[in-house]
């Protein structure tokens, strides 16, 4: 499959670090004028130097901001929504605080971004192609995760009302849902060695995501050759959501 985006503006949200930014650089490969929205200035000017690329810092958890951020970047064709927190908590301790952030930045932040564009697409009547990032975390229950395994069904739910209502349009709305994800961040978190090979053990292929497994799947569902996958959670989890 020959895959390629020229003539195509691309936002990725979240797109300075891990996944996103894997997701960045591999659509700016393929052709695609880049936009990334994230928080953090010193990555956001990382990728500048390895891409030419625009680049906007935003705080997600604001409204105004994240509307604003994105009418900066208009038109784009393709929408990645990458941008996401992850707040260890256990059930009992959970914090209201922990809920309203998880909860804003991982849905609330991804259906603003998406109206945004959504609406520029209808008005130019170009159709076009939007991936939520999901997880496995979405229907499997992780200590410790609660509020983000909430936020993970909601993307879900999200990214199938939005295949809903904007496929008239032309518009495809799909996700993908990682299992354990080797980015920096990734990394640290299952360092410990017992802790890592019981995961392990529960992926028929044996090994986590690299971030580029991600921008893989990302790229397809973004491309033609997926024009008829519209409203899709797709699994990148080696087998994992197979063997429950």
């Amino acid at each position: 499959m020959d895959i390629r985006f020229d003539g195509k503006r691309a936002l990725v949200t979240g797109g300075g670090r891990g996944i996103g930014r894997e997701i960045a650089l591999l659509v700016n490969s393929l052709g695609a004028k880049v936009a990334v929205i994230d928080r953090i200035p010193e990555d956001m000017n990382s990728l500048k130097k390895e891409i030419d690329c625009e680049t906007i810092n935003a705080e997600l958890t604001d409204l105004a901001a994240t509307k604003k951020a994105v009418e900066q970047v208009l038109p784009i064709d393709l929408l990645v929504n990458c941008a996401g927190v992850v707040i260890l908590e256990p059930f009992l301790e959970t914090t209201i605080e922990n809920f309203n952030e998880t909860v804003n930045v991982n849905v609330r932040a991804m259906m603003i971004v998406s109206q945004v564009i959504a609406k520029n697409m209808i008005e130019r009547k170009s159709g076009g192609a939007i991936v939520n990032i999901s997880s496995v975390a979405n229907v499997v229950a992780f200590q410790d995760h609660t509020t983000y395994c909430i936020s993970k069904a909601g993307v879900d739910q999200l990214t199938r009302c939005m295949a809903l209502e904007l496929g008239p349009h032309k518009i495809r709305t799909n996700a993908v849902a990682p299992v354990v994800t080797m980015t920096p961040l990734g990394k640290k978190a299952w360092s410990d060695p017992e802790r890592r090979a019981a995961m392990l053990s529960k992926i028929p292929l044996g090994r986590f995501n690299e971030p580029i497994d991600v921008a893989n799947a990302v790229i397809l569902l973004l491309s033609d050759q997926a024009a008829m996958l519209n409203g899709v959670i797709v699994p990148v989890d080696g087998g994992f959501m197979a063997k429950g």
